[in-house]
């Protein structure tokens, strides 16, 4: 296989955590990501998929460099682009673009969609030349899908879905290798979530493109993803092909994570094994000490405590779907639940995979 058009190695951002008003002292730090690992190839497109606080979005903005890492590198064909300043982090940033979460808040209400679109055309002009600049936004919102002539609107005359093909257009402006896709579709409706995720794939056809697409939504992130990473507290726990994860997951969270799903056919939900987690999940300030998801696992023993699992093969899986990655001691073991009651008024919690 090709080298990895984008490889992250040991990535690691701490947040401190400090007291005092006058005299600032550092007591501890919130690991919000720490030692995620992965590549992405050429074409490709990679899934994170997790629940909220588990670190996934500061991966993406690390990865666009608005956020600086604690530790590790995130090499771009090679270079490390994680120290970069100046004109080498601008130039790499052309390559680098992003779509955010919220399409309210990620345009500017006192700018027309012409100069949100033509806005990364002021900071590389060599992209393109002023007076062409008008006919590239134009052609852009033709290839999102939006009406040319709407240049002169602004954000507020348009939808949640037209909002995020904005910004789906402002992300194509320079004409990147890579698009870091921070949950794009979450904050829409259902029926143009898949709109957009259609668009999506339509542009990577189109345009050559590899995305990092950040999800909770398990069942959107299968259609569009190739590979897919499973993050637990700041760390990826799990990570293989859509099937080998959607259809021979070994980490226990994984598992809980594809239990939650809802089917929409009764007899298959009826003999589906359901997993309810016990507990909540831990501080990212205090995680616990070896395997971070010990304290809610059934396959818990003393070395889950003492030893931190890599993210590696099980040596006894030579071969087949389920040898791929997993962060588990204990994952070739058979999946055994503990009994849990009925779901009911006052029964488990619901599995929180947002």
């Amino acid at each position: 296989m090709a080298e990895p058009l984008l490889e992250v190695k040991d990535l690691v951002k701490h947040y401190p955590l400090t007291q005092g008003i006058l005299f600032r002292k550092q007591v501890g730090a919130v690991k919000a990501v720490d030692g995620v690992s992965f590549g992405l190839h050429a074409g490709e497109t990679l899934g994170i998929v997790g629940e909220s606080g588990c670190g996934k979005s500061t991966v993406a903005r690390m990865l666009v460099n608005l956020e600086r890492p604690t530790a590790g590198s995130i090499a771009y064909k090679g270079e490390d682009i994680s120290r970069l300043s100046g004109r080498a982090l601008k130039a790499v940033r052309r390559n680098i673009q992003m779509v955010f979460q919220d399409p309210y808040t990620s345009l500017n209400p006192r700018m027309t969609v012409g100069d949100i679109i033509g806005e990364p055309y002021e900071i590389h002009p060599e992209v393109a030349p002023k007076g062409d600049r008008r006919r590239r936004v134009q052609e852009l919102l033709d290839v999102v899908g939006l009406n040319p002539e709407y240049i002169n609107r602004y954000p507020h005359q348009f939808s949640g879905g037209q909002r995020q093909r904005i910004g789906i257009a402002r992300g194509l402006a320079l004409q990147p290798e890579i698009i870091v896709a921070d949950e794009p579709v979450s904050a829409l409706d259902v029926s143009v979530q898949a709109q957009v995720v259609n668009l999506l794939e339509k542009l990577q056809d189109e345009f050559d493109l590899s995305y990092v697409f950040i999800a909770h939504d398990l069942s959107i992130v299968r259609h569009i993803s190739d590979r897919v990473g499973v993050m637990y507290l700041g760390r990826v726990v799990e990570i293989g092909t859509d099937t080998e994860i959607y259809e021979h997951p070994t980490h226990p969270y994984t598992q809980a994570l594809l239990s939650a799903v809802p089917v929409p056919d009764p007899q298959a939900r009826a003999h589906r094994e359901r997993i309810i987690l016990s507990g909540d999940v831990p501080s990212p300030a205090d995680p616990p000490s070896g395997c971070r998801f010990r304290t809610r696992c059934w396959k818990a023993r003393d070395r889950c405590a003492a030893e931190v699992p890599l993210l590696a093969v099980p040596e006894v899986f030579p071969s087949g779907p389920a040898a791929h990655p997993s962060a588990c001691h204990f994952a070739a073991e058979k999946r055994v639940v503990p009994h849990v009651p009925p779901e009911g008024p006052g029964g488990g919690a619901e599995q929180d995979t947002d």
